[in-house]
């Protein structure tokens, strides 16, 4: 199976449920586990890094109306574009994130420091050349929500982690995200961390560097093997 599937979802699992939103992974099987978030504010619902898929909507209403899409990651426009367009809303971009508005079929919205009218703030986690990745931390109940820096799929974690540092940068880790405690870690690459995340958040960046050699040895012999 490729990492990553194509073409209309027609299966989706919803995870990761808690008061004010919901995660869905498209394409259940398939290996990259492309998780997107229901985020529920009382500005509305926001719809973050959605790969889409028939029926999804059903699960927007259950929180509301859909009043925006965010992007988090320079290359996840996914179907940001398509969710817009069908809910008729804007696609919010951080505004110190280039290379992607002309890529995306629907209005884009820059946004500074927080999204609008919501306890949400956008927080910048890499900006170079190859990656630009920002990620949101809901005050009012701590949730972190992060695009790729670190995931939960298998190809993040190696021995007994819970939460790793992603791949191309586990020997520069995104220590910026070591400054929250969050209650719950939303991820854009696997099941969110729902219990003591602050603890797995701290662990996946102090370990980064010493275990990356495990993990680069496991994705090595995972490609050999097939």
């Amino acid at each position: 199976m490729s990492l990553k599937q194509s073409g209309p979802a027609t299966d989706w699992t919803a995870v990761d449920r808690w008061d004010r939103g919901v995660s869905w992974i498209a394409y259940p099987d398939e290996p990259m586990q492309r998780a997107s978030h229901v985020l529920s504010t009382d500005a509305g619902v926001f719809v973050v890094d959605p790969v889409d898929a028939e029926g999804i909507d059903d699960l927007f209403a259950e929180f509301g109306d859909v009043v925006g899409v965010v992007l988090l990651l320079d290359r996840h426009k996914r179907d940001c574009a398509a969710v817009a367009t069908r809910h008729g809303v804007p696609v919010y971009v951080p505004d110190w994130m280039s290379g992607v508005e002309d890529d995306l079929a629907a209005p884009v919205e820059r946004v500074h420091r927080q999204l609008p009218d919501t306890d949400y703030g956008v927080h910048k986690v890499i900006k170079n050349p190859l990656w630009q990745e920002a990620a949101l931390y809901g005050d009012d109940d701590d949730t972190l929500v992060v695009a790729e820096a670190v995931g939960t799929a298998d190809f993040f974690l190696v021995g007994s982690e819970r939460l790793g540092v992603h791949p191309a940068l586990r020997l520069t880790p995104p220590t910026k995200l070591g400054r929250l405690a969050p209650e719950r870690i939303l991820v854009g690459h696997g099941h969110g961390v729902m219990d003591d995340a602050a603890a797995a958040l701290t662990d996946a960046l102090k370990g980064s560097r010493t275990r990356a050699p495990g993990l680069f040895a496991k994705t090595v012999k995972s490609l050999v093997m097939g």
